[in-house]
């Protein structure tokens, strides 16, 4: 960027040091919530922290303090899990915010630097161009063809044109250019901004839940009820039987803890938190947790070409001069004609150049080897970049009012207000087709005369001498066919829209090997399209081309409306409402617009697309994962309610097996097992062969849920079978208790490992690297030996000592009521090939 042209060497280090002193950091401070506090009253309100806190309490008076000292023991030791998970989450979640700060550009020191927007101070001078986000108010210094949506601060949804004579010469944080380029002297930042003033509404928007997190919620009241419920019953049925009203309620108690399923909401918290943070070092940063769970589901993705397809390095290529009806390289100027051709385009640019084609025309003017006239000529009228297809025009004078009036945009708009026969346009229109089948971008470019200072009210009302084309390089990213590869291999179909012509689109599709390259449609044909002709025409078309802001949104929502999950690519302002609606929005890092940045969900920090193959990944794991704990939360906690319950509803001989002391004891070896393990789980085999899941599908479907509550009812009927067992052999309540509960943990640990894969035996899943998996099941195996062979500890719980007969049948009893599966999943690898499998829910 030429700072030279702005006469503005802005702050030295040694004044931003002393204005950030004097008026502080660009922060807007609102009323700061105390973490630990914010997490402690979320633990009051647990149900099972007061289930445990009643029970201990009941202990204490009825006189069994060791009871009570275990179980408000287990209080300390559960609210330290809760606290070191919500840690977990809310650290992830922290460092994601880092990393999504918004940066602007600033001039220091004589140079332009990129920030962060926070270390911003007053009397800084800030650059800001079409698309940026303004980081602070201020007064405008300089601008060229400057606009600013104010939306957020007046609600009016129109551009307001400012500059630096004008009246309105302000700019406020918050608000986004709509158009040009300017540099701002800074007045005010944070809380002393306009912004900052009435942001404290800000304070009372709550962050909506999604409906993942609805539905586990909803599961989870459910259960809570039920619970209750269960608890009053079994209450009555014990008083019934003893008349004692405190031995009656631990016992009611004990069933009610083992039919909470808190795991789940912690458990989803902890994937969703994991989730990002692992997506955000892999350089993808998720702004709103519900991408994680979208993520692997995506089943179209919609991207725009220049600068995501390609790499938005424009070159000046080639120059078509309509007088000589010639195509010419770009750095071998055959004449003046050529030069002349190359200075239109450049008047027609910003002065100050910032869009990477009027970039090229400025350094392409420079090398023409003619006299720089650019210091001589002040811009006195301007026309922006507007109408279907797009134009624009910039009118300079000199000190000897020498007029120069300059435009440039699609060719069909130059041509429509262009003097030009049949024969002319003809000759134009081979020209185009020859250099947009090459992959060029092409541009046209026209002047005009006009005296006098009543401009007219559109540039479309001047009569325009069409000069030529030029044609720029912008050649496809290098890895962009294989990112196409691995989305197609997922099974998600990739669409291109674009506001470049169709025969460019189409050249550079088929170079990268685009599905389908040769079906497209223009913007102007999709908008004369009924709702379901576009609904039918957009599941076929992967080209759109000379596309604005209205037609790429309808273009999301009619693939929404045939119930796709969209993904949108985009970075650049006219992105903005397709990034908001779809799906997933997904903006470039480095040159995305900030407006592209706020409208997405998701931002790939260095603009490398095949990250976004890696997140697709990422997704389908953390979904899959999820479902796995769940199942597994689901399919462990069906046993312990039952073993507790059954007993006691048919007046078994030992009635009440498992006290709350066993029923924690439990707990806290699945609450590690469902949000450890599972979490750090890696994705299955062939996870990103299968085709996405179906946006119809709710998180379990009947077969997975058959297949839990299956697997639940299986363990179930080992403990009871061992129940009885050791009855029939004359066990005691004690030796009784201990089989039970060793079969028990057998099941829970042997569960575990069997559903890592709902397709893939254990074999193969024991290859799997997850380190956690052996430290898990290493803690749990000690644990459980102290308590049944130290002899305080086993005393306390009411075990006794297992020989090796009555160990051998626990535990072969405990792995055979879930081993069964293995055959379930040979005979589905057996139905369901993984080459012939055509639905994802088909491995879970």
């Amino acid at each position: 960027m030429p700072v030279e042209k702005f006469k503005n060497e802005g702050l030295n280090d040694h004044e931003v040091i002393a204005a950030r002193l004097k008026y502080g950091s660009n922060i807007l401070y609102f009323k700061k919530e105390n973490e630990l506090i914010d997490s402690l009253k979320g633990l009051v309100k647990e149900p099972m922290l007061i289930l445990l806190l009643v029970t201990s309490g009941i202990y204490f008076i009825s006189g069994k303090t060791g009871d009570g000292i275990f179980l408000a023991s287990a209080i300390v030791l559960v609210a330290g899990i809760s606290l070191f998970q919500d840690s977990r989450s809310r650290n992830a979640l922290k460092k994601l915010k880092d990393f999504s700060q918004p940066t602007c550009k600033v001039i220091r020191n004589g140079i332009v630097k990129d920030i962060k927007s926070e270390a911003i101070v007053i009397g800084d001078s800030l650059m800001v161009s079409e698309g940026s986000a303004i980081a602070a108010d201020g007064t405008i210094l300089h601008s060229n063809d400057f606009s600013v949506n104010e939306s957020i601060l007046t609600g009016e949804s129109l551009s307001v044109y400012k500059d630096a004579s004008a009246k309105d010469n302000l700019v406020f944080h918050g608000t986004t250019v709509a158009s040009g380029l300017a540099v701002v002297a800074i007045t005010a930042i944070g809380n002393q901004t306009r912004l900052g003033k009435i942001g404290k509404s800000l304070e009372s928007i709550e962050e909506e839940k999604t409906p993942l997190e609805l539905q586990i919620n909803n599961f989870v009241k459910k259960m809570v009820i039920a619970g209750a419920v269960v608890f009053l019953v079994v209450w009555a049925i014990n008083y019934v039987h003893s008349g004692a009203i405190l031995d009656s309620l631990i016992k009611a108690l004990t069933l009610a803890m083992s039919i909470l399923p808190e795991e789940i909401p912690v458990a989803f918290t902890t994937f969703m938190a994991l989730g990002a943070f692992r997506l955000m070092k892999m350089g993808i940063v998720v702004k709103q947790m519900k991408t994680v769970e979208t993520l692997g589901s995506a089943s179209v993705i919609c991207t725009d070409k220049t600068g995501t397809i390609t790499q938005n390095k424009m070159l000046l290529a080639k120059l078509f001069v309509l007088g000589s009806n010639q195509i010419t390289n770009a750095n071998e100027l055959a004449g003046q004609p050529e030069r002349e051709l190359i200075r239109t385009a450049m008047w027609a640019s910003e002065p100050i150049p910032f869009d990477p084609m009027e970039i090229a025309l400025h350094a392409a003017y420079a090398q023409t080897g003619t006299a720089d006239e650019r210091h001589a000529y002040k811009m006195i009228h301007e026309y922006p970049l507007s109408g279907q297809p797009p134009m624009m025009t910039h009118l300079f004078e000199n000190g000897a009012c020498k007029r120069i009036i300059a435009a440039k945009g699609a060719p069909e708009a130059l041509i429509g207000i262009s003097n030009l026969n049949s024969s002319e346009k003809t000759k134009i229109a081979g020209a185009i087709e020859v250099l947009a089948a090459e992959g060029y971008r092409v541009l046209a470019v026209g002047e005009a005369n006009f005296e006098g200072n009543n401009f007219p009210a559109t540039q479309q009302q001047l009569v325009f001498t069409f000069k030529g084309l030029v044609a720029f390089d912008d050649p496809p990213k290098q890895n962009i066919s294989a990112v196409l590869q691995g989305f197609y291999q997922a099974g998600i179909a990739v669409k291109i829209i674009t506001g470049d012509n169709a025969e460019t689109t189409h050249a550079i599709a088929k170079k990268i090997g685009l599905h389908g390259y040769d079906i497209g449609m223009c913007g102007d044909e999709l908008m004369k399209l009924s709702v379901s002709e576009l609904a039918d025409k957009v599941e076929t078309t992967s080209i759109f081309s000379r596309m604005f802001p209205d037609a790429k949104l309808k273009i999301i929502n009619a693939l929404k409306a045939k119930k796709h999950i969209v993904a949108m690519i985009g970075d650049g302002v006219n992105d903005g409402p397709a990034l908001k609606a779809a799906h997933i929005g997904i903006a470039m890092g480095k040159k995305g617009t900030e407006i592209a940045k706020q409208a997405a969900s998701l931002i790939l920090l260095n603009d490398d697309l095949s990250k976004l193959v890696d997140a697709v990944a990422m997704g389908r794991r953390i979904y899959t994962n999820l479902k796995k704990a769940i199942q597994y939360i689901i399919s462990i906690h069906i046993p312990i309610v039952l073993t507790v319950f059954i007993p006691l509803a048919l007046s078994w001989v030992y009635p009440n097996i498992f006290s709350p002391v066993h029923i924690i004891f439990l707990e806290l070896i699945m609450g590690p097992t469902c949000s450890i393990i599972y979490e750090n789980e890696p994705m299955e085999n062939n996870t990103m062969q299968q085709p996405p899941r179906p946006l119809s599908s709710t998180f379990f479907n009947i077969k997975e849920l058959i297949t839990s509550l299956t697997q639940g009812l299986m363990i179930t009927a080992g403990t009871l079978l061992m129940y009885q067992y050791a009855v029939a052999k004359g066990a005691d309540e004690q030796l009784t208790r201990t089989m039970v509960f060793t079969c028990l943990i057998a099941a829970n640990i042997s569960l575990t490992l069997v559903n890592r894969s709902f397709y893939y035996s254990l074999y193969t899943t024991l290859k799997y690297k997850n380190n956690l998996v052996p430290l898990i099941i290493g803690i749990t195996l000690v644990i459980t030996a102290g308590l049944l062979y130290i002899k305080p500890l086993s005393m306390f719980f009411g075990f006794k000592a297992l020989n090796t007969l009555e160990l051998f049948i626990s535990i072969s009893i405990g792995f055979t009521s879930v081993l069964w599966f293995e055959l379930a999943k040979w005979r589905k690898r057996i139905k369901y090939p993984v080459s012939t499998v055509k639905n994802s829910e088909d491995i879970l």
